[in-house]
C-alpha cells in the first residue's frame, strides 16, 4: 500500500472510547494542554505534572508577559502597529496604485495579520489567551474578505478582541459593536432613519449574545436596528466610532417588552447593558464555552452553573472559566478525546508537537485554506465551527494527512511521541512502530489519537 493511502485508512480508524472516571497524573497533564492550550510541546508534559494542574490553570488565566524574543518578533511586524484609521488610509491609497503595488500592500496586510496570529499560538506560553482569541474571534466573527475589512481586522483582533479575552464580556461586546470593521461588515455603519439596516441588530441578538432560541422576535429586531442608527465611523477621520444624530431614528420605539426611555446615542448602549446582563446570554454563551472545552453536546448542569456564575459575576469572563475549568465534568475522563480538532487547531497543534520553528506564515495559511478555515476568512457572521460534524470528512483527512507527510520529515518520531505521550494509545503506537522508520512521524501526526483532543 502506497504511505498515503496508509496513512488515510490509519486515520479512519476511530480511537477506543474509555470509561467515565476522574483523570489523573499524565493523562490530566495532556487533557489540561489539549484544552487550554494547543497541545504539548515536548517537554510540556513533564513541567505541567511539576507545577500542577491547578497551577497551571491559575497561570494561563493569569499570564505573565510574552518572552522577550517573541515580543521582538512581534515588534516587527509593522502593519500590525497601525491604527484602524492608518489600516484604511493605506488599504484606500492602494487602489490608486497600479495592480501590483495595490496587491501587494493587500498581501503585507494580511500575511503579518497571520503571522502574529499563527505566532502566538505556537509559541507563546500565554496559550489560554490564544485559544480564547479563537473562541471569542469566531464568536464575534468578521470576514476580511469583503471591502474595507480587509485593512481592518487586525486591528479589530488587537483593539476589540484581545484586550477582553478574561475580563468583561461587557466590555468587549461595546468594543466590537463600536469598531468600523464590525459597523462595515454587518453594515450598520450606513443604517439610518428612512434606510434601516438590520444585519447588525439580528446577528447581535442572534449570535452575539441571546441565541437563537433567547425569546425575542421580528420586531425586536427592527426595534434594535432603529436604536442603533446613527452608529458608524468616519472612514477618512482616523476610522473612528461616531455617533451621528442626523441619522438617528428618533421616533418612540418599544424592544423586548419595555418602552425605550433614552434618546440618542444612549439608545444603542442601554441595549448593549440589557443584552450583556440577560439570562439568556448567559445560557447561550457558557454553552458555547463548555462546547468549545469540553464537548459537542455540552453537559446540561455545567453551562448552568456557567451561567450562574456569569450572572453571578456581571459578565466576568475569568470567572465563568474558572467554573467551567474546576468542573467534574471538565476532568471527567468520558471527554479526554472526545473534541475533534478545527484545522486551526490541527495544524497549530502539529507545528506545536512536532517542535517546528515557524520561519514564515505562509506555508500554514495555505494549508488553513486547502483545510477549509482560512484565517480571518470565514465569510458568514456565525464564525468557525468546532464540532465534529463540521469538520470530520474524508477530504479534510485526506488534507490533514498530506500535511503531516509535508511535516514530518522535519520531525524526531520518537521525540514526537514522547511529547505526545498518553495521547498515543497502545494501538497507535503499536501500528506506527511496525511501520517503514521515515514514516513514523507522518503516521502520529496523522493518527487518530492526535485529530482528537
Amino acid at each position: 500500500m502506497r504511505p498515503f493511502l496508509l496513512l488515510a485508512a490509519f486515520a479512519l480508524i476511530s480511537p477506543l472510547a474509555v470509561g467515565a472516571a476522574p483523570l489523573t497524573g499524565d493523562q490530566a497533564a495532556l487533557h489540561v494542554l489539549n484544552r487550554l492550550a494547543y497541545g504539548p510541546r515536548p517537554g510540556d508534559i513533564e513541567k505541567l505534572r511539576q507545577v500542577g494542574v491547578q497551577a497551571y490553570m491559575e497561570e494561563q488565566l493569569n499570564p505573565p508577559p510574552l518572552p522577550p524574543a517573541l515580543a521582538q518578533r512581534l515588534d516587527q511586524l509593522e502593519t500590525l502597529k497601525w491604527s484602524a484609521g492608518e489600516a484604511l488610509a493605506r488599504f484606500q491609497e492602494a487602489r490608486g496604485m497600479e495592480q501590483g503595488a495595490r496587491r501587494e500592500v493587500v498581501a503585507q496586510m494580511a500575511s503579518e495579520a497571520a503571522e502574529a496570529r499563527l505566532l502566538r499560538a505556537i509559541e507563546s506560553p500565554r496559550q489560554l489567551e490564544e485559544v480564547m482569541v479563537d473562541f471569542w474571534y469566531n464568536h464575534f466573527n468578521v470576514f476580511a474578505g469583503k471591502g474595507q475589512d480587509r485593512a481592518l481586522v487586525a486591528s479589530y483582533e488587537r483593539d476589540a478582541i484581545r484586550p477582553y479575552v478574561f475580563g468583561s464580556f461587557r466590555q468587549m461586546l461595546g468594543a466590537t459593536a463600536r469598531h468600523p470593521a464590525m459597523l462595515f461588515y454587518l453594515d450598520n455603519w450606513v443604517s439610518k432613519a428612512g434606510g434601516l439596516n438590520e444585519n447588525y441588530a439580528r446577528e447581535l441578538m442572534e449570535l452575539h449574545t441571546l441565541g437563537v432560541d433567547g425569546g425575542y422576535t421580528q420586531k425586536d429586531v427592527t426595534e434594535l436596528a432603529r436604536m442603533l442608527t446613527g452608529w458608524t465611523y468616519a472612514p477618512r477621520r482616523d476610522a473612528q466610532f461616531v455617533f451621528d444624530p442626523r441619522r438617528h431614528d428618533n421616533g418612540a420605539k418599544t424592544w423586548l417588552g419595555k418602552p425605550v426611555t433614552v434618546r440618542g446615542v444612549a439608545e444603542g448602549e442601554y441595549a448593549l447593558d440589557v443584552l450583556a446582563a440577560h439570562p439568556a446570554t448567559a445560557r447561550h454563551i457558557s454553552r458555547k464555552l463548555a462546547q468549545y472545552f469540553v464537548a459537542d453536546t455540552p453537559p446540561p448542569a455545567l453551562v448552568e452553573r456557567m451561567a450562574q456564575t456569569w450572572s453571578a459575576s456581571n459578565g466576568d469572563i475569568r470567572s465563568v472559566l474558572r467554573t467551567l475549568f474546576a468542573s467534574q465534568e471538565f476532568m471527567d475522563q468520558q471527554y479526554a478525546g472526545a473534541k475533534f480538532k478545527t484545522p486551526y487547531q490541527y495544524v497549530v497543534s502539529a507545528s506545536r508537537a512536532a517542535a517546528v520553528p515557524m520561519t514564515e506564515a505562509k506555508p500554514l495559511a495555505g494549508i488553513l485554506a486547502r483545510l477549509g478555515m482560512p484565517l480571518y476568512g470565514c465569510q458568514t457572521p456565525d464564525g468557525y465551527k468546532n464540532t465534529e460534524s463540521a469538520w470530520l470528512n474524508p477530504d479534510g483527512l485526506a488534507r490533514r494527512i498530506s500535511y503531516a507527510l509535508t511535516l514530518a520529515p522535519g520531525a524526531d518520531a520518537a521525540t514526537l511521541q514522547q511529547a505526545l505521550g498518553a495521547g498515543i494509545s497502545r494501538r497507535t503506537a503499536d501500528i506506527v512502530a511496525d511501520s517503514n522508520e521515515r514514516l513514523r512521524a507522518a503516521m502520529l501526526l496523522g493518527s487518530p489519537d492526535f485529530m482528537q483532543k
